[in-house]
């Protein structure tokens, strides 16, 4: 082994860290090292690619003394315990100056913690979200790195190499410090929620509706790809409705069991948005309705509840599926809308200045929700960089403007045919509240006042109120609780 000879480390070497190991190794001015705690595995990635920039390692020791000083390491494990357990090892070894990359999806809250404890013994901790699967983990991800500045002046250079490009940028930028980046990751995948979940029920919609087969839908979805709606995950649902199955010659969607797996980041977004006071309802529904579907227990014995009587049609195929497109298009709109809202929300609360307009334009390649539509994302916040609400946007109204009409009569059908279309639905009610001039929180506010005294402040003069509300209902003026 030669001393001193990578300049990145990756620990954790099964698909995904492999796949970023030989990314690395095949960019010009990489060496890399390698190690995974099965030194099979090792093994096995430098036989299979010879060809590769590769300096592998069998124990933490000979990891370290294979890389340049600082010595910069990405742990590619599993989150949690055995991510903690790594970093505790590179510590071992390690020197002060050294930095340590978590690449996992990792919780952004552990991260800020880790970061705090690498800190206090002088290293550098970057939490890293990695988005775009194993291909583009081979390719060209999308990179989301928080951490210190001294980190990415090494780090960035690197990162760059190995980066998805959009329109000749890298999809990479130094998100902010400590957790921003695993935070903006959690976000990016509540938004991939969403979004799965709306093509879902567009896909439900127009089968139900039309009568269409999977294969003709996915005509559909190819040609939607090549307008506004043109993103990663419309091309794939067309080629996913085109698969036949080879054991049965039935559409394969048709012999996929109905219940969707989910990893905990979708929960995780819709968490941390109630604690930091931030509606994302569409990726809430989202994120309920991948429960709803695994709890095929209640569903089968919910199959003879009373629902609309007769079949569902459409008159004109044609002018339903465009109001299906107008409503998918419109209520994806609203999931960006909110999620961008998130970031900002948890960028006030934990300190982290974040670029909302660089965040969008690393989401533009390299990413599971890349789209075309994020350079106009990138467009609006550049040219209001404090914009409070994304889909007030003058570029977003108008569309919003061509397709409600078609998202109200959408919403309308799936729910007078007892068709759930929860995330259409629900971010329609997001759009309206937010268009309401007065909502009926004041009758709440009224009510927790009359049984728990909570006040409420008035829309005429300044302070804080509580109403008397047995005997005469006077009002007296609250104590100043702040």
């Amino acid at each position: 082994m030669t001393e001193n000879a990578a300049n990145i480390g990756v620990v954790g070497l099964a698909v995904m860290g492999s796949n970023l190991a030989r990314n690395l190794a095949s960019r010009e001015g990489n060496t890399v090292a390698v190690f995974n705690r099965s030194a099979e595995k090792t093994e096995h990635l430098v036989a299979e690619h010879p060809e590769a920039e590769f300096v592998p390692a069998f124990s933490y020791q000979e990891f370290a003394a294979s890389l340049q000083q600082p010595r910069t390491a990405i742990i590619m494990v599993k989150a949690g315990r055995p991510t903690d357990a790594v970093i505790d090892e590179l510590m071992n070894v390690f020197e002060p100056g050294d930095i340590i990359i978590d690449g996992g999806n990792a919780l952004f809250t552990d991260t800020i913690r880790r970061e705090q404890t690498v800190r206090e013994r002088g290293f550098n901790f970057v939490g890293m979200g990695v988005s775009g699967g194993e291909e583009g983990a081979l390719l060209g991800p999308s990179l989301m790195p928080g951490g210190p500045d001294e980190a990415w002046v090494t780090l960035g250079p690197i990162l760059r190499s190995i980066a998805a490009v959009a329109e000749g940028e890298p999809c990479v930028t130094h998100v902010g410090h400590d957790g921003a980046g695993h935070f903006v990751k959690m976000v990016h995948n509540g938004i991939e929620y969403a979004d799965m979940q709306l093509i879902a029920e567009a896909y439900d919609l127009i089968r139900r509706g039309t009568g269409k087969t999977p294969a003709e839908i996915a005509d559909i979805f190819a040609e939607w790809n090549t307008g506004e709606l043109e993103s990663y995950l419309i091309e794939i649902t067309a080629e996913v409705l085109r698969q036949t199955d080879a054991a049965t010659g039935q559409p394969l969607v048709d012999i996929i069991l109905d219940s969707a797996g989910a990893k905990g980041t979708g929960a995780w977004t819709v968490q941390t948005a109630l604690d930091l006071g931030v509606p994302v309802s569409g990726i809430a529904e989202a994120t309920f309705a991948r429960s709803l579907s695994s709890h095929r227990e209640q569903r089968a014995v919910s199959g003879d509840l009373p629902g609309p009587e007769g079949e569902f049609t459409v008159a004109d195929a044609d002018a339903f599926i465009e109001q299906v497109r107008l409503a998918l298009y419109a209520s994806k709109i609203v999931a960006y809308s909110q999620g961008f809202d998130e970031i900002r929300a948890g960028a006030a609360q934990y300190g982290w200045t974040i670029d909302l307009g660089a965040v969008s334009k690393i989401w533009r390649a390299g990413c599971i929700i890349r789209a075309q539509f994020l350079n106009r994302i990138a467009d609006a916040y550049a040219a209001e960089p404090e914009l409070p609400v994304l889909l007030t946007a003058p570029y977003f109204v108008e569309a919003l403007q061509r397709a409600q009409s078609s998202w109200r009569e959408i919403v309308q059908v799936a729910a007078g045919a007892g068709i759930p279309a929860p995330a259409f639905s629900s971010s329609l009610s997001y759009y309206d509240g937010l268009r309401a001039e007065r909502l009926p929180a004041a009758l709440i506010q009224g009510q927790r006042d009359f049984f728990g005294a909570h006040t409420y402040r008035r829309i005429d003069k300044e302070g804080t109120f509580h109403t008397l509300w047995s005997g005469d209902r006077s009002e007296i003026e609250a104590e100043d609780t702040h």
